[in-house]
């Protein structure tokens, strides 16, 4: 991999990986994706050592075959991987609106953290504020919408849980980044659920389908729904993540596509 000049300012360090290529033709970066790095069983000891360490590695080690344009150490440095304009390999299979190739319309930003698997523990003040100020930055200069900052567990929900139900969404649209409501509290009451099929499944579908997530065609709650009302939760009303469409999960998301800007 050649070296670099970075993107922005805000760059500690260079660390070219090879992981990377060509965006495909027509499509450019209108998206910011948010990934935690996790923490893979051979490499606890590497984690404890030096945090981050082992997934710069990772990330830059041909055999992975991963990589992301930026990683986010945990005391808020931040290293520059690949080029803005080239197609890092950081988001796999997924799907946001029309866009099926997310790599070539997004930039990643993996931000160091253990993951589920390590206890999902909260992101340091000093690295969400180098979240914000990078995704600030980058969103400034490629004119990227605010809705068009999302999470790994958004555009695939049925492969990734990234960056977790403790990642700070609201801090970050305090700072003009991502779409977001209060969510609605929770409450006893009817809900939607894995094996229902009813008109009202279809409904619940479709308003998932209109806001941007892959959740599929008809009136069964199968997988792919289920799926995507869990990847919802995560992100938007994260106090009970089940994937199962309650009154609070309905109304936050009738509440949240109500405050999406017109057009």
């Amino acid at each position: 991999m050649q070296p670099f000049a970075p993107d922005s300012k805000l760059v500690n360090a260079c660390a070219p990986s090879p992981n990377c290529g060509l965006r495909a033709a027509g499509l450019r970066a209108d998206m910011i994706l948010l990934h935690y790095t996790g923490m893979r069983p051979e490499a606890r000891e590497a984690w404890t050592s030096d945090p981050g360490g082992e997934a710069l590695v990772w990330l830059c080690n041909p055999q992975a075959e991963v990589s992301s344009h930026y990683l986010i150490h945990l005391d808020g440095r931040i290293v520059q991987l690949v080029a803005e304009d080239a197609r890092a390999w950081h988001a796999g299979r997924g799907r946001w609106n029309d866009c099926g190739d997310i790599n070539s319309c997004s930039i990643g930003i993996e931000i160091v953290n253990t993951g589920h698997d390590g206890g999902l523990p909260e992101y340091p003040k000093a690295q969400i504020d180098a979240v914000i100020a990078l995704c600030s930055d980058i969103t400034r200069r490629r004119a990227i919408k605010a809705k068009r900052v999302l999470g790994h567990s958004d555009i695939a929900p049925a492969r990734k849980a990234d960056p977790g139900e403790h990642f700070p969404w609201q801090t970050l649209h305090r700072a003009g980044l991502g779409h977001w409501i209060a969510p609605e509290p929770l409450r006893d009451g009817p809900l939607l659920q894995h094996g229902d099929d009813s008109a009202a499944v279809a409904q619940w579908r479709a308003a998932l389908n209109l806001y941007g997530y892959d959740a599929g065609e008809g009136t069964a709650f199968d997988e792919q729904l289920f799926f995507c009302t869990r990847a919802f939760q995560r992100h938007f009303r994260p106090a009970r993540v089940d994937g199962a469409a309650d009154y609070s999960t309905i109304e936050t998301m009738r509440k949240l596509t109500a405050a999406l800007p017109a057009g």
